[in-house]
């Protein structure tokens, strides 16, 4: 069994909706949380001072754009100024622009590429080094239903999170000599701001999809991630669904 206790954790993405709960779900445990961000400062800074009135040992907002191969690598870089080490690599930062394949643009593709599959490869890049050093680590990549499925409008996104499952098994392939796990999860319609902005005829077309008739919660997500930490030791390169059903 792992721990979070001292653990250092970086969640890219982290100032809002799954990020957020991630981040609170593992600082309550006792990780060292790095709340990562790119835009969303003052949420990110909220986050951080929560995190430190309820019990985290430690907890640093940091900005970086991670679809940038040397932002991504400074997030890594600042980590282990701070704490010395890092140990979990939480990989959930991610954007959406919808829009049938007619109408998407070279730069909408581009776009969604970059911030949710290419993210994932600089920011392993960059840890690799300090895992393999330490010959252990966790890292667990947020990728989503729409990935395995697809989503009319979404094929810029659906490549993504597909890309992001194929990436994950080769990773593990690869670090497992080194102790280091990696393993994907995929929500499926989560209670986010993404989510509160679709309209209300829409939800209830996406409700009657859902099996066990509901959205999912980010703190469903977070315990998720808290379990392939804590107890997942022999679990890699695997997908973990969280979505009520709505793909088997």
């Amino acid at each position: 069994m792992g721990t979070l206790e001292g653990a250092v954790a970086v969640i890219t993405g982290a100032g809002r909706g799954i990020g957020r709960a991630i981040a609170e779900e593992l600082g309550q445990g006792g990780a060292r949380v790095i709340v990562n961000y790119s835009r969303s400062k003052e949420p990110a800074e909220d986050l951080v001072q929560k995190l430190k009135e309820h019990g985290s040992r430690q907890a640093v907002a940091i900005q970086a754009d991670v679809s940038d191969a040397t932002q991504a690598a400074r997030l890594i870089e600042e980590t282990v100024q701070h704490f010395g080490r890092i140990d979990i690599l939480v990989n959930n930062a991610g954007i959406n622009l919808d829009r049938t394949m007619k109408k998407m643009t070279v730069e909408d593709w581009n776009t969604v590429i970059q911030v949710d599959l290419n993210s994932l490869f600089y920011t392993v890049k960059a840890a690799l080094p300090y895992f393999t050093e330490q010959k252990s680590g966790t890292i667990i990549n947020i990728s989503s239903f729409v990935g395995q499925m697809g989503n009319f409008g979404q094929a810029n996104y659906s490549a993504a999170k597909s890309g992001i499952i194929g990436f994950t098994k080769t990773a593990a392939l690869e670090l497992a000599r080194s102790h280091v796990t990696v393993n994907a999860i995929c929500p499926g319609f989560i209670e986010t701001e993404m989510y509160a902005i679709i309209p209300e005829k829409v939800k209830e077309a996406i409700l009657q999809r859902i099996p066990l008739g509901r959205v999912g919660t980010p703190q469903e997500v977070a315990r998720a991630v808290r379990y392939l930490i804590v107890d997942g030791e022999y679990i890699t390169g695997q997908t973990l669904n969280i979505n009520g059903g709505i793909y088997m």
